[in-house]
């Protein structure tokens, strides 16, 4: 068998591999892995916007919160981006 006849062979096998994976239906644990990447990539911003809105409260004068409300509707705004990102990309 040549090497032309045999790179056809395992292209076909692998391209049948490919379209079986497709067919499957997801497991658990993958389900688990891409709920909680995506969990992650809406809360880490929500709590960094809270962690660094409330560090620049306790720089300003008397009691305020004007940063961290800021800042955790920023954190909202960007953590929905992601996560809208995400779905998209990995809808294809």
């Amino acid at each position: 068998m040549s090497f032309r006849n045999k790179l056809i062979e395992f292209t076909r096998r692998d391209v049948r591999r490919l379209q079986d994976k497709r067919r499957q239906s997801a497991s658990w644990l993958g389900l688990l892995l891409y709920g909680g990447t995506l969990g992650l990539l809406f809360v880490v911003p929500i709590v960094a916007g809270a962690y660094l809105g409330r560090w620049l409260d306790t720089l300003a004068a008397g009691y305020s919160v004007r940063w961290t409300v800021s800042l955790i509707v920023l954190g909202i705004v960007v953590g929905g981006y992601n996560a809208i990102r995400f779905l998209q990309e990995h809808s294809r």
